[in-house]
């Protein structure tokens, strides 16, 4: 046994044959520590069990964990590739207990494991022990049989650990193997300690005590077990070989790069193929777990660790890049370890190979520039600060890069002048965006984003994290705590809550610390890159500092998940049904229902609209997984990806494509590729369906589409049946035939419409206008009627056959409304509105009903007032008016 697939397996079913549950590796994000970058060791998972914060269904566990250091005071960055040991991801073997068993259990299956399951010489193994723990000492003579020379006595900090300056704490024991006396170096504790003979192993650590104060420490009353075994590390010298980077895994990674670069690993070659390989693991890792290239916080520290690679990759001359090409080496390597791994690897590939193109361009004019700069200096001497902005802030040529080219010429940089060159442009940024009109009333936000930096968003992959209160905000300025009761903006060093932008809401939750508990209303983004908070503290107070627990609320997330990745369905089956000129406006994404507006010039037909909804749902039920991928902006949209509206894209944007297309042009294709920065479901079934609610005209040109997804199209979908099976029994007759029983209702009753204006209307005329009602009024012969019940459409037509009854005159005919109001038509013959006009004597019937005007053609006019009581008196005006022309 040798291989590292065969050691890590071989250690997790050792100590699963001996009772412990073998527990997942926990991602690179740590989600219950908020001071750590990385996870880097295998007790971070942990850590709320051995304090007793969280309790899990066993008590003894064993981990292979994955971890990085690479940033912070874990920075093992500089050293990786040109020592033997120095890694920037490493795998962490432990075997944990929480209150189960304690010392004596611990060495028993220490000294098992690494003398039976992996045959190590007795002989060249020695241990360490905290001075004054005899108590360890004893068992490691009774079990191991190890003789007082061989157990070594350490006072330092060095074998007692400790969480923090208070919490469980214990004496520690280090398992060490002895290389021989051909490799330079004493035991620990001596003077020559630091040599490479006698090389650490495994760590156990006997989780004691508590730390109550500096001077103040207990027992614990259930003593832990938490052990860490480097796997490289073991490895080494179980495949008999002093350097890790000479075991199986790291050689099959060194040939791949060897094989695509064409210049072997020797000599001085074999640092850049040892940073190349021990790179492209953190890199994919940290890709596959969420952490993507940026200028701030983890994503920065990938982009240096990657950066560092590619730059060794340019100088083993590979004209392409390299790193991407790598990745399926690493995948056959570990995949089978870590299936997120392969599940990523599209994604990782992508991110590496867009990183390296740009990293290239950026690489070869800044040396460009660089040479320019320093065409002057020798060894010894130091480019100014000024100078080295400018390559920074003007051509994206990073400081640390500036000072590793220049530190093989001996040249130095004067940092502090860089230093003072970015503060002053912050200075004038900050100026700028004071005098930005409304945008100074959000200087707040801008101060604090300076500050504190960009929160980092954990959400892609978790819902729930913990942080650290960076600031706070209470009406408008800076607050150091918010008390129970109070409202406020909470800012955290990184958050699982989503911020509001992309038509998507933001998310709610909690944000809690023991005695503490904020209810989160809403999440924004502001100042590029700040999500602030809106809080309401229930319980406690919550203080700047304040390491937190933030939850987000599980069920209305997924909702809007949903409703996200439902809209690039919507998005897409609307271009193949209405055509490619359809193009996002503007969308809302809530947990309750999704809006959607787009570029067409007519109404969707119901027909259209059922066809959109088919395509849809039928993508959903391919339930296809839904992928994610980094790409430079201009290349997703040349692969096809459309760009959201209103969305602001930098330089890198995550592509989001689910679904294959199963009819038309793009069968067999992606079916929906966009660029969008939102939550979606991991596979599309997770939607369950899609209907359509609602479809209405926006603006000109612009539609919008309502809809509901999963429990809520369901429950509507439920509701339209209830009521269609209470109109079937209302109607006696069988659900299917509802709609032909209602067509004939509907043309029943439009029959009897007709029928009924017509009897009115005969009713109205009282018999074509009888003789006593003709009136002659300054010599024009006049006839007036009120009518209850005509539609006002139906009193021209009364008013047309008064006239032809006149022969020559005037006919006014008002109508009454069963809501008070009345209309008013009046018509004049042909042969007196040369003196006469209708739309004179409307008007002055128009104002006696309490309306404004009227209109028409000075032979037939029509009008209307919100008063029916004055009919009469209406009539009475045109009565007036007509003595008066």
């Amino acid at each position: 046994m040798s291989g590292v697939n065969e050691i890590r397996s071989t250690f997790i079913d050792y100590f699963a044959r001996n009772g412990h549950e073998p527990v997942a590796s926990s991602p690179l994000v740590p989600r219950n520590d908020p001071t750590l970058m990385f996870t880097n060791a295998g007790m971070v998972q942990f850590k709320n069990v051995f304090t007793g914060l969280e309790k899990r269904p066993y008590s003894t566990a064993v981990t292979a964990q994955k971890c990085v250091r690479a940033g912070g005071k874990h920075n093992d960055l500089d050293n990786v590739g040109y020592t033997a040991r120095h890694h920037t991801f490493f795998e962490m073997l432990g075997n944990f207990s929480f209150g189960d068993y304690f010392k004596e259990r611990a060495i028993e299956l220490a000294w098992n494991l690494v003398t039976k399951e992996f045959g190590l010489p007795k002989q060249r193994l020695l241990v360490t022990v905290y001075s004054e723990d005899e108590e360890a000492a004893g068992f490691w003579k009774k079990i191991a049989g190890l003789s007082d020379d061989r157990i070594i006595r350490i006072s330092t900090s060095d074998n007692f650990w400790a969480m923090g300056d208070t919490g469980p704490c214990g004496p520690c024991s280090e398992i060490f193997f002895d290389h021989g006396e051909g490799i330079a170096g004493g035991p620990p504790g001596s003077a020559d300690a630091d040599g490479d003979r006698f090389i650490e192993i495994w760590n156990l650590v006997f989780m004691q005590y508590e730390q109550l104060t500096r001077e103040e420490r207990v027992g614990l009353p259930r003593p832990s077990i938490d052990t860490g075994m480097g796997l490289e590390r073991v490895a080494a010298v179980l495949q008999g070989v002093h350097n890790n980077y000479e075991i199986d895994l790291f050689k099959a990674l060194i040939r791949a790069s060897v094989e695509a670069t064409g210049v072997p690993a020797e000599g001085a070659t074999t640092a850049s193929h040892r940073i190349i390989a021990d790179h492209l693991r953190a890199s994919a890792f940290l890709i596959a777990d969420g952490v993507l290239p940026s200028n701030e916080g983890r994503g920065y520290v990938l982009r240096r660790i990657m950066r560092r690679a590619m730059r060794h990759a340019h100088l083993l001359g590979a004209a392409d890049p390299l790193m991407h090409r790598l990745v399926p080496a690493l995948v056959r390597e570990m995949g089978v370890a870590y299936p997120e791994l392969s599940r990523a690897e599209a994604l990782i590939a992508e991110t590496l190979k867009l990183e390296e193109t740009r990293f290239r361009r950026t690489l070869a004019r800044g040396l460009g520039l660089l040479e320019e700069a320093t065409g002057g200096l020798t060894a010894g001497g130091r480019l100014d600060g000024e100078t080295a902005f400018r390559l920074y802030d003007t051509y994206g040529f990073p400081l640390d890069l500036t000072q590793d080219a220049l530190r093989q010429r001996g040249i130095d940089v004067d940092t502090d002048g860089f230093g003072a060159a970015m503060e002053r442009q912050r200075a004038e940024a900050r100026a700028n965006w004071a005098g930005s009109g409304e945008a100074a009333t959000e200087t707040v936000w801008f101060a604090l984003r300076e500050r504190v930096g960009a929160t980092e968003f954990l959400g892609y992959d978790t819902e729930k994290a913990e942080g650290v209160v960076a600031a706070l905000v209470r009406e408008g300025a800076e607050a150091t705590a918010l008390a129970a009761g109070e409202t406020g903006a909470v800012i955290v060093n990184q958050t699982p809550f989503y911020g509001e932008s992309g038509g998507q809401v933001g998310d709610t939750g909690v944000i809690a610390a023991p005695g503490v508990r904020a209810r989160v209303t809403d999440v924004q983004k502001k100042a590029d890159g700040l999500f602030v908070h809106t809080v309401m503290v229930e319980e406690g107070t919550l203080a700047v500092g304040t390491a937190v627990e933030l939850t987000v609320d599980h069920g209305r997330r997924g909702k809007i998940r949903a409703n996200h990745s439902a809209t690039h369905l919507l998005h897409e089956a609307l271009r193949q049904v209405l055509g490619t000129h359809v193009a996002q406006k503007g969308s809302m994404v809530s947990p309750d229902r999704l809006r959607f507006d787009f570029s067409h010039p007519k109404p969707v037909i119901e027909g259209e609209a059922g066809e959109v909804e088919r395509i849809a749902n039928r993508i959903i039920l391919q339930d296809a997984p839904v992928t994610t991928r980094l790409m430079a902006v201009d290349d997703a949209i040349a692969s096809g990806a459309m760009a959201l509206f209103g969305e602001k894209y930098g330089e890198e944007v995550r592509v989001v494509a689910m679904g294959t297309a199963v009819e038309g042009e793009k069968a067999g294709k992606a079916y929906s590729i966009e660029l969008c920065g939102g939550t979606h479901v991991g596979r599309t079934g997770e939607i369950g369906l899609v209907h359509i609610v609602g479809e209405s005209a926006v603006a000109a040109g612009v539609r919008r589409l309502e809809a509901l997804t999963g429990e809520a199209a369901r429950a509507h979908l439920t509701e339209q049946e209830r009521r269609l099976k209470e109109v079937a029994a209302t109607l006696k007759v069988a659900v299917a035939d509802v709609g032909d029983r209602v067509a004939t209702l509907v043309e029943d009753r439009r029959r009897l419409e007709r029928e009924l204006a017509e009897a009115r209307k005969k009713l109205a005329m009282g018999g074509g206008g009888a003789a006593d009602e003709i009136r002659e009024i300054n010599g024009v012969r006049f006839l007036a009627r009120v009518a209850e019940g005509v539609a006002p459409k139906d009193l021209k037509g009364l008013v047309d056959e008064g006239k032809k009854s006149l022969g020559s005159g005037v006919v006014v005919m008002v109508g009454l409304g069963e809501d008070g109001k009345a209309g008013v038509v009046v018509g004049v013959t042909e042969d007196l509105v040369a003196r006469i006009s209708a739309v004179d004597l409307v008007r002055s019937a128009s104002e006696a009903l309490g309306g404004k005007g009227g209109g028409g053609r000075p032979d037939m006019a029509q009008a209307g007032g919100p008063d029916g009581s004055k009919a009469a008196e209406a009539i009475a005006a045109v009565e007036a008016a007509l003595l008066a022309a």
